[in-house]
Order: structure tokens, then sequence, then C-alpha cells
């Protein structure tokens, strides 16, 4: 049974809770409900002071028309704004604080409420309710800084712990807006207790597989983003917008060091790993109406069944010209196929903890109407863009951004496509500080009991276990031109022959060629490139990689999990044990042994046949041995 706003009855001012009785408020986008004393008529920009009335800030969604700087948007707008029309229905509207502790500083805490409330026509700083967002039922939960800095009291933390469990008993997914100045310091401890209660709350909605999109607006600090609004799947920062646990004035007023400048910034925060996405404010809405619609668990639908191009037979070129066209410099990137093989991307950025490295890319993507994640090793197009992305060598900061994707592809039980293209992982005294050997083992561990499908695709150069992290899979593709080395020729000579000029020969012995990989059993299926490389006609390439990435995913429609980790897990398991390759060479083997018996056995006929006409042909009588008695005989004949 669903549990209403009006079945909740906090009456007890210990708690900081009491119940106001008042009719539910229905909002809906493009349609501003307005209650009495609704903010000011008019509002001043901060930063160019520019005035401007209600209506044109409504109108300009609360973004200044001169100098486009983000002012703070009110909660019943913010509503309006992503919310259908019509479909917000408001949960604990009656909800209202009280005075815990009897608080006073230059006014009490009752007088502070009491201005609050009638400034900006709302109860409390935190407005929760059950809406469509898309199409999609969501519930939804945003802030009003206007309200006692959107601080987070007794009040907010069960409001927004509510959200969560009306979210999770409905099975819908939460999308919140925070705009917050951290705890709410006259209601002391129990403002603190409240990170911990909706961070539980948040928790026990994650574990049931539903979708957190949490939005950062300019400021959310404090408990806030200590708490709930960091746990999202996915984490939203408005442009600009001031984001941290502790703020740079008060960094600054109790260390005595000011921080860099623009340290709290969004921007700041998506280059640092922190955040996913940094969107506009118009934008918002299509984004998280995506993100709502794709991050969910769903059954596999039909989709049109696309033949795959005919294999057309070539002749096999040496291993150090296919090394030359894997290296090719115009030889197409991930994002290049990632561009022509979706319908739709939407680039994900970070690892959550240090940093967001170019040269791994990942995001979610439609794939021929099915949602998957996609992430491949970024090399770069321009000089510019080779460097920074250090030509696809990651550091640990890529592989754990990736291993961050998979995961989420775990939790929504979405497939996942990689793009392999890298010399090797990030090779350097600063990258082993960073954990690059865990960050590769990790990769190793997740993928292989990853519960959903993966298919790998190597497209240019495979190097090591920097692309073999990203290369445990279900099925494994490869490029006609690509490679795929346990070392790269060069290494391989100036190991073996101290010469790295010997790195043609070296490379025919290797096996890296996808041919031979095919024979090995390394991986499961060649993908044809146009005659002389992809590079030549990069979109039929991308054409016949999409053809057969669809393939292989459909292959694994219906599986079980437990099937498809344990035939994962037999995959690797029988590597080196006897693959293709070897049953051919024994094969070919025994051929040539039998070859030479039948040879050998025709010849000795040939040689018979020519001593029997010289020889008499009646047949010998074999004379009998004489064989003399043994003593046993000679005694068990005198016994009888």
């Amino acid at each position: 049974m669903k549990t209403k706003a009006n079945d909740l009855r906090y009456l007890n001012p210990s708690l900081g809770l009491a119940e106001v009785p008042e009719k539910v408020t229905a909002l809906g986008k493009g349609k501003m409900v307005r209650r009495k004393g609704l903010g000011p008529a008019t509002s001043k920009c901060p930063a160019c002071g520019t005035v401007h009335s209600r209506a044109v800030m409504e109108e300009q969604l609360y973004v200044c028309p001169e100098c486009k700087h983000y002012l703070s948007m009110p909660s019943h707008a913010r509503i309006a704004m992503l919310a259908d029309q019509g479909s917000f229905i408001e949960l604990d509207h009656g909800l209202v604080s009280v005075d815990p502790l009897e608080f006073a500083d230059l006014r009490s805490y009752r007088a502070r409420l009491q201005e609050a409330r009638r400034e900006t026509g709302v109860r409390e700083a935190v407005t929760t309710g059950v809406c469509k967002i898309g199409g999609q039922r969501a519930v939804l939960v945003v802030f009003d800084f206007a309200f006692l800095g959107g601080t987070m009291g007794s009040v907010v933390g069960e409001k927004i712990a509510h959200a969560f469990e009306e979210a999770t008993e409905r099975g819908i997914p939460l999308v919140s807006v925070a705009a917050s100045g951290g705890a709410r310091v006259q209601e002391g401890m129990f403002s603190l207790m409240q990170m911990a209660k909706v961070a539980a709350a948040a928790s026990v909605h994650d574990r049931h597989g539903l979708a957190f999109i949490s939005v950062l607006t300019d400021p959310t600090f404090g408990g806030v983003t200590a708490s709930f609004a960091s746990l999202g799947d996915i984490l939203v920062a408005e442009p600009g917008a001031q984001i941290g646990f502790v703020g740079p004035r008060v960094i600054e007023q109790t260390t005595g060091i000011a921080p860099p400048k623009d340290s709290h910034k969004a921007e700041t925060l998506l280059q640092a790993g922190l955040i996913d996405l940094v969107i506009k404010r118009a934008d918002l809405p299509s984004v998280i109406t995506y993100l709502i619609a794709h991050l969910a668990k769903r059954k596999a639908t039909d989709s049109a069944v696309e033949g795959l191009p005919p294999n057309v037979k070539r002749q096999r070129l040496p291993a150090w010209q296919k090394v030359g066209l894997a290296r090719h410099v115009g030889r197409p990137s991930a994002r290049y196929y990632i561009a022509r093989i979706s319908s739709r991307f939407l680039e994900l950025h970070g690892d959550r903890w240090s940093a967001d490295d170019p040269a791994i890319v990942g995001g979610l993507a439609q794939v021929n109407g099915q949602t998957v994640i996609i992430i491949g090793h970024d090399r770069g197009g321009t000089p510019e863009e080779k460097e920074a992305s250090h030509d696809g060598k990651a550091y640990s900061e890529g592989y754990r951004k990736s291993l961050r994707l998979m995961r989420l592809a775990s939790k929504f039980r979405i497939p996942v496509v990689t793009l392999v293209d890298c010399p090797n992982a990030q090779a350097s005294y600063e990258s082993e500080h960073r954990g690059i050997a865990h960050a590769l083992a990790r990769n190793l561990a997740t993928m292989a009991n990853l519960p959903t499908p993966i298919v790998s695709v190597i497209i240019g150069e495979g190097g090591s276990g920097g692309a073999l992290a990203l290369g445990v899979a279900d099925r494994v593709l490869m490029l006609e031109n690509a490679i795929y080395s346990v070392i790269s020729p060069e290494g391989a000579a100036a190991i073996l022959y101290r010469d790295a000029g010997r790195a043609e020969s070296v490379s025919e012995v290797l096996k890296l060629t996808a041919q031979d990989l095919h024979s090995l059993g390394i991986i499961d299926t060649v993908v044809p490139e146009p005659e002389g490389g992809a590079h030549l006609d990069p979109a039929a390439t991308a054409d016949a990689l999409r053809s057969h990435v669809l393939a292989a995913l459909r292959a694994f429609d219906g599986v079980p999990t437990n099937q498809l980790l344990d035939s994962r897990y037999k995959k690797y398991r029988h590597i080196g044990q006897g693959g293709k390759f070897w049953r051919e060479k024994v094969r070919s083997g025994l051929s040539d042994v039998f070859g030479l018996l039948a040879y050998a056995v025709s010849r000795m006929e040939k040689s018979n046949g020519k001593k029997a006409k010289a020889l008499d042909v009646s047949p010998r009588i074999r004379p009998e041995k004489v064989r003399t008695p043994s003593a046993s005989s000679t005694k068990r004949a005198a016994h009888d």
C-alpha cells in the first residue's frame, strides 16, 4: 500500500516537524502557479546589475538576458520548466518546520521561518511531488534557495527521504534539483542527522535498480552536496554553478588560504571528474527526459534485422603492412564510429574521484533503437586532440571512468559496446603512482562478471593490457586491418634482439593480425574493411561495424544472466588450451603423417610385387619347433 502525504503526521515538536493540512497544489510545465506573496516583482542581476521584471525572468528561465548570468530559480518556476503540464502532484505540502531548540540569534528561528514563507510563498526550502517528465513518471525534488538559503533541516530531510521512499514504492526514477547552503544551523544536530537519513533513503532507491538524476545548481554546498545530491547515477550541473562541501569564502576564513580562482565552479568540477555533465538551463528538460527514458531496466525490443555485409576474399597482407594500416593517421577514431553507428550519444564524464581522462570516451547511446553504453579509446584527430588524449594511452582515471560506466550498465542491464584502439595504457612513474595496475585489474574483473552482454571491437591498434582492459567480452570483433598484440613489434624486437629495427620480421611471428587471432580463437569475428583500409572509406567501415555489432548483440537477446556469465567465464578459461589454430595445426600435421604412410605403403606394395615374380609362389610348410618338456610338465605326466 502506497504511503500518502496526508498519512504523515509529525506532531512531535522535538523532531522539528509539524503538519499543517492544506490542499495539495498542482503545478505544470508552461503554467506558473503562483501562491500569495510569491517572490518580489523584480529581480536584479548580481553580475551586471540590470533589473528585470518577474515576467521577463520567467520567460528567460531566470537567465539574465543582458549578461547571461544564471540567477537562482524559484522552485515553482523550476517545477513548471521540468514537469509536464498539469502532472505535478505535491507530496507533504502541509509539512512545516517548528523550532525544536528554541533557537535565537539576532532573531528567533520562528520569526525567520515566518518571514521566509511570506517572501517566497512556499512552506519549506524543498518541494517534492510526483509528476511526468517527457511523458514518463518520476518523483521530483526541488530546492528553493530563497527559503533560508535552501538549508536542510528536519522537515527538508523528511520530505526528501519520503520522496525517495515514494519513488522506490512506485518503482520510478527520482530527479532532484539542489540549491542549498548546507545544514540548517538553527536545528543543531537534528539538521546534521538528516544527511544520514537522506543518504540511506537514496541507497534503498538505488538498491532497487531505479534511476536517480541529480542536478546541482548555484549554489550547492555543505550537507546537501555531501549526502544525497552526490549519489545520483548521473550528476548534472548548470554553467557557473558553485558546488562543493565547504565554500571558498569559508575555506579562506578558516584556513587563511584563499582557494584558486573558480575552484568550486561546475566547469572545474567537470575537469576534475566529479560530475558528468554541465548543461545549459534551457536544455535540462530534454537531457533529463533522455536520461530517465534510457536508465531503466527493460526487456529487449524487437528491432529491424540488418543483414551483414558480404565477406570479400582478398589477398592476405603481410603483418607489417597491417601494422601500418592500423596506425594510419587517417584511420577513423572511436568518436567517429560512435557518431556514425548511434542515433544519439550523450557523453558522460569523469571517474567521480579525481579527473576526466580524455583518452577514454563513454556514455549513453542509441543504436538501431537499442540503448547501449559505448566506451572507447580516443586517440584524437587533430594534433591538439592527440596531445590532450595522449594518443589513447589512458591513465588510471580513464579506466576508472570506464568502470563507473560499466557499473551503470550493470545496474540498468544495459548492453556494453567497447571500441579498442590504444598502443597500451599510460606507462610512466606518474601513472604507476596513480594506480594504473589496480585500475586495469579492476576493469578485467568487473567485465568478467558484468551481468549484461558485452561486445568489444578492436578498431585500430590493440596494445597489451591497456587494450584488454576494455576487451573482455562475450563477443570480440576485430576490423580486418586492425592489430592486437601482447606488445608492439618494436617493443618485442627491442627485447628479443635489442634492435627495434627488426620489428617487421617480429610482427609476423607475434600473430597480431585479425586473421591470425581468429585462427587462434582469441577473437570471434573479422569485420571486413574497404580494400586499402578503413581510412579510404570510413563511412562504409562504420556501416559494416554497426551491422556486426547489432548481430552480436542480438545473439544475447533473452539469454539468462547466469548462462551469460558462465559462457563468458568458459570463453576465457579455455583460451590457450587448444583453439581453432591448434586444431588446424594438428589436423594439418595428421594429414601430412597419413600422406607419408600412404606413400610408404604404396612403395612397399610395389616392392613386394616385384619380388613375388622371382619367387616360388607355392605355399611354404612351416616346420614345427621341437619343444623340450620342462620339469614341471614331466612331474604332471608322472602324476597322471
